[in-house]
C-alpha cells in the first residue's frame, strides 16, 4: 500500500536524521523537492537547515507522537528536545535544554518526498531558551 510505504520512508527520515546521517536523509527526498518552510526551500536548503541544527543542537533527538497517511500525504505531530550548544539561527549558545514540537505534512511522488509544510513551535522554544519572556 502506497501509505504505508510513505510511513516507512518518513521514519527512514526521522532515523537518518536523529543519527546525523543527512547524506542517506538526503537521498530520501525528490530530486525536485521542493519546502514551503524558512530556510529550506530545495534539497540543498534542508541539508543546510540539518547542520546548523546539528551544530546548534548536538544532542537533538525527535520522537514521533503522531503520525498518519492519506492518499500521497504523510503527516506528523513530532517531539523535539535538545541542549542548546552552539549557534542557532544567529543566537549564540545559551546552554539551555529545550523541548519543543512540530508538525510536518509532506507530499510524496516517486517514493520520495518531494513538497513539504511545516508549523514549529518556536515560541515555545524561544522562551525556554531564555530569548523571549514566557
Amino acid at each position: 500500500m502506497v501509505e504505508e510505504h510513505n510511513k516507512r520512508v518518513r521514519q527512514q527520515w526521522l532515523d537518518c536524521i536523529n543519527a546525523r546521517d543527512i547524506d542517506t536523509a538526503i537521498e530520501l527526498l525528490h530530486p525536485e523537492f521542493v519546502s514551503h518552510a524558512p530556510g529550506r526551500s530545495d534539497v540543498e536548503g534542508v541539508r543546510e537547515w540539518f547542520n546548523m541544527l546539528f551544530a546548534a543542537f548536538p544532542d537533538m533527538h525527535s520522537t514521533t507522537l503522531v503520525l498518519f497517511a492519506d492518499g500521497d500525504k504523510v503527516v506528523h505531530y513530532i517531539r523535539v528536545e535538545g541542549t542548546h550548544n552552539g549557534t542557532f539561527m544567529g543566537i549564540p549558545s545559551t546552554g539551555k535544554h529545550a523541548v519543543w514540537t512540530l508538525i510536518d505534512i509532506l507530499r510524496f511522488a516517486d517514493g520520495k518526498m518531494i513538497e513539504h509544510w511545516n508549523e514549529t513551535d518556536s515560541i515555545g522554544m524561544m522562551q525556554q531558551l531564555g530569548l523571549i519572556p514566557a
